[in-house]
C-alpha cells in the first residue's frame, strides 16, 4: 500500500512537470474558449433565420469543445448504467442551454477570462471528486448533481460572453440561438458516444481501476492548465 501510494506521488510530480512545460511552450490562443476565427467572421457577416449553419457551428462547438468534453469524461467516468449518463448529462445540458441563451438575449456581459477560468476549475472539480479527495480532506461528499447542474451553468456562460463579443445581427437572433443550442446538444450526444464506446473497451480490459486514479490526475493537471492560461490572460489581456 505504501509502495502504492509513493508511485503515485511520483506519478503526479511528473505529470505536474509535463504540465508545466507544456504551459510554457503552448500559444495562448490554443486554449481560448470560443469558435474559430473563421467562424466568428461568419457569425459577424450574418443575419436572417439560418437554421442550418447555426445547428452546425453549435454541434462544431461541442465537439471541438475540449473543456466540456474533459468535464463530460469525468462526469461519466465511474457511472456504469446509462440511465444514471443520461440524468447526469441532461443536468449540464440544461444548465448549459440555459445561461448560453439568457447571457446573449439579457446581454449579460462577463470577462471571458474569469468564466474560462471557472470551467477550468470545474474539470479540477471533478478529477478530485472522482478521486475521492473531498471525502478524505473534509469527510464530506458534495451533491454530485447538483454540481454538475452548476457548471453546466458556467460551461454555457462561457460560450454567452464569447458570442456577445461577435455581436450577432438581431434579424433572426433568436431562432439563430435555439438551432445553435440544438446543434451542441446533437454534438454533445455524438462526442459522448464516442466517449462511452472508447471507456467501455476500457473497463473490459482489466486495467481499468488501475490506471483510474493516475487518469484522473491528468485530467486535473489539464485542469489546472485551463486555469492558468486564462488567469494569465485575464491578467496580461
Amino acid at each position: 500500500m505504501g509502495k502504492y501510494r509513493t508511485n503515485n506521488k511520483h506519478i503526479i510530480f511528473l505529470l505536474f512537470m509535463v504540465t508545466l512545460a507544456f504551459i510554457a511552450g503552448t500559444p495562448h490562443e490554443v486554449f481560448a474558449h470560443g469558435v474559430t476565427a473563421g467562424d466568428k467572421g461568419y457569425i459577424q457577416e450574418s443575419f436572417g433565420f439560418l437554421p442550418i449553419p447555426f445547428l452546425y457551428l453549435g454541434a462544431k462547438h461541442m465537439m471541438t469543445g475540449y473543456d466540456h468534453l474533459l468535464f463530460l469524461f469525468g462526469v461519466i467516468f465511474f457511472l456504469y448504467r446509462l440511465k444514471d449518463v443520461a440524468i447526469y448529462v441532461t443536468l449540464f445540458a440544461v444548465g448549459h442551454v440555459f445561461t448560453l441563451l439568457s447571457g446573449v438575449l439579457m446581454e449579460i456581459s462577463v470577462s471571458a477570462y474569469i468564466i474560462d477560468a471557472i470551467i477550468g476549475f470545474s474539470v479540477v472539480y471533478k478529477a478530485l471528486d472522482n478521486m475521492g479527495a473531498f471525502q478524505r480532506w473534509f469527510n464530506v461528499q458534495p451533491n454530485t448533481k447538483i454540481a454538475t447542474f452548476i457548471f453546466g451553468l458556467f460551461h454555457g456562460f462561457g460560450l454567452a460572453t464569447k458570442i456577445l463579443d461577435y455581436e450577432l445581427h438581431p434579424d433572426g437572433l433568436l431562432p439563430n440561438l435555439v438551432f445553435f443550442n440544438i446543434g451542441v446538444e446533437i454534438g454533445q450526444l455524438l462526442a459522448l458516444a464516442i466517449i462511452l464506446i472508447a471507456i467501455s473497451f476500457w473497463r473490459r480490459s482489466g486495467s481499468f481501476f488501475k490506471h483510474a486514479y493516475r487518469a484522473n490526475v491528468l485530467m486535473m493537471m489539464l485542469g489546472f492548465l485551463l486555469m492558468g492560461y486564462q488567469i494569465t490572460g485575464y491578467f496580461v489581456a
